[in-house]
């Protein structure tokens, strides 16, 4: 009998300002693929500059996927990523182009690079009440009691999150890593900077970001209905700025904490991708976006 061939996927990954949609889209004009991101928060509408999120200038014409696809006043599950992207990476292929899979989001990537089975587990109020009483700390201390591998590879100050984390957990005994038999053949690249280069690419980028209107964006956000609390648990840039706009910390209190809590994100991706001995890392000396 003959084996089906499984059709191939490119993957560009790594940590937060390590270049990854800058590669993809080269790679994407030479290899006539189109662009899918894994980025959990870039699937949100409005979290435009905070994300990082590719412009229609910076595309250079190259399609691009799971940009905007939800509201940010709402969670976006992982399994609700795979089935759009099924579909997403199914029709390019159709088309005869080669899909790209681009961004740092671990759990995103591997649910389509491994086919996992994502079993949905239905919002547990009383426990989600239980919990959104304990701090962010005492959170993350309980998921890794419960699941060290997932504590490793979470954003620790990202609440809505770890509460998602610890409810799964409960329902399930673990976090799920059913794998079934893996639709596509991949190739992942992986970009990687010495730890001194990625903080000064960070320091930079957050610079950049402050000149772009970063700040405006988050009071946008809060004006057009974004609570403060739900910003604060989007994490990262966004946690810090509605603390800073709701006059919590000083402005250079916001932006030594951003600095300080991407470079913890960047090392739990890392963590998480140096798991996956399938991923080919490469050194890029000069990277303009991540």
């Amino acid at each position: 009998m003959e084996l089906k061939r499984k059709l191939p996927i490119l993957v560009i990954l790594g940590p937060t300002a390590s270049g990854k949609s800058d590669l993809a889209v080269t790679l994407a004009k030479k290899l006539n693929g189109e662009v899918i991101s894994a980025d959990s928060r870039q699937v949100y509408k409005g979290l435009d500059i905070g994300t990082g999120k590719i412009t229609k200038k910076e595309m250079k014409g190259v399609p691009h996927y799971m940009l905007d696809v939800a509201s940010p006043e709402r969670s976006f599950s992982v399994a609700r990523y795979q089935k759009m992207t099924y579909e997403i990476i199914d029709n390019i292929l159709k088309r005869g182009k080669l899909p790209i899979l681009c961004g740092g989001t671990g759990f995103y990537i591997q649910s389509i690079v491994d086919g996992l089975v994502l079993p949905e587990v239905k919002a547990n109020k009383k426990l989600r009440a239980n919990l959104a009483e304990m701090s962010t700390d005492d959170l993350y201390n309980m998921l890794v009691k419960l699941d060290p591998k997932r504590g490793r590879s979470i954003d620790m100050n990202n609440r809505v999150r770890l509460i998602r984390a610890i409810e799964i957990i409960k329902a399930l005994g673990t976090t799920p890593e059913i794998k079934r038999e893996p639709r596509y053949e991949p190739l992942q690249i992986g970009i990687h900077f010495a730890d001194e280069i990625l903080k000064e690419r960070i320091s930079a980028r957050l610079r950049k970001r402050l000149g772009k209107g970063i700040l405006k964006e988050a009071e946008r956000l809060n004006a057009g209905g974004l609570s403060w609390k739900r910003m604060e648990s989007l994490g990262l840039e966004y946690r810090y700025m509605a603390y800073y706009l709701q006059k919590k910390i000083s402005l250079e209190e916001m932006v030594r904490q951003i600095e300080l809590v991407s470079i913890q994100y960047a090392k739990r991706q890392m963590t998480w991708f140096k798991r996956d001995q399938r991923i080919h890392w490469v050194p890029i000396r000069r990277a303009a976006r991540g």
